[in-house]
């Protein structure tokens, strides 16, 4: 079982029985593992004690954080690279597939992929030269799944296997030594308006949180919460779009296309960052 697999066991147990402030005792014995390395293991992954987890998904705490956001539209300089948090995805570059490239199905294209371990699972990864077009977490599906995915949704591109480069893509992604020196890309394939949530979510300050409402008047268009929602379902760029950071009015995070514990530990694990 992976440090991951382990960390998302926790955290569906805690939330199951957080109205009881389950004790780090009850936590590792769910878990098999000494109360010691339980939260050795749960401080090195999340970088905060179990306790403190147990503050940090709070439903009070997510209101607070959907009081204080500011609008989508005004990132400041303070909120991007210079800040001590991971902020990569203010330096995301995000294009669309056009339609004349959409026609011809991926003729002339050359699309690498490749699997790899990450914070959050496993994660099935796939870029063009022009950026990422698939970055997907792959559970219970298996690698083959997404792989025959990509192959349909582009029949006549070149696919090969290059998990050297996309690698690459995962250490810049996570790793907090990273240094980024160009913008990372994406290649996406969406509707106009699919394409402009997407680019709203990478303006949501990391740690932060919006609901679905803030989303839809980022975008101009304030009653359309509920088709918001289906365009955050739609992406297809996991953590790097970050849709986890999208919750709901009331405070609940609400679903998430990979998963719901998943997200919980999303939450968990950029809020101890953003602290520090």
């Amino acid at each position: 079982m992976s440090d991951y697999e382990r960390i998302a066991k926790a955290i569906s147990y805690i939330n199951s029985a957080v109205s009881e402030q389950p004790t780090l005792e009850q936590v590792s014995g769910h878990l098999n593992m000494s109360p010691y390395h339980f939260q050795r293991m749960f401080s090195r992954w999340v970088g905060v004690t179990p306790k403190k987890y147990l503050q940090v998904l709070t439903l009070e705490r997510a209101k607070t954080l959907l009081s204080e956001s500011s609008s989508l539209l005004e990132v400041s300089d303070s909120l991007g690279l210079s800040s001590g948090s991971r902020l990569y995805d203010h330096f995301v570059n995000l294009e669309a597939v056009t339609p004349g490239e959409f026609k011809t199905r991926g003729a002339g294209l050359c699309i690498e992929y490749g699997s790899h371990t990450t914070p959050f699972g496993e994660v099935f990864v796939a870029a063009t030269e022009r950026g990422i077009c698939m970055f997907s977490f792959i559970d219970a599906e298996g690698k083959t799944n997404h792989l025959n995915y990509l192959k349909s949704s582009w029949p006549k591109a070149e696919i090969k296997e290059n998990s050297e480069n996309t690698h690459e893509i995962v250490k810049t992604v996570f790793s907090s030594e990273a240094k980024i020196n160009r913008p990372l890309s994406l290649q996406v394939v969406g509707t106009n308006f699919q394409i402009s949530v997407w680019r709203a979510l990478l303006k949501i300050p990391h740690g932060h949180v919006v609901s679905y409402g803030q989303v839809a008047e980022a975008i101009g268009k304030p009653s359309s919460s509920r088709a918001v929602g289906t365009a955050v379902g739609a992406n297809p760029i996991a953590f790097i779009i970050p849709c986890h950071r999208v919750i709901q009015q009331s405070g609940k995070l609400g679903g998430y296309r990979w998963g719901e514990t998943r997200k919980q530990a999303m939450h968990a694990w950029e809020a101890a960052r953003a602290e520090r």
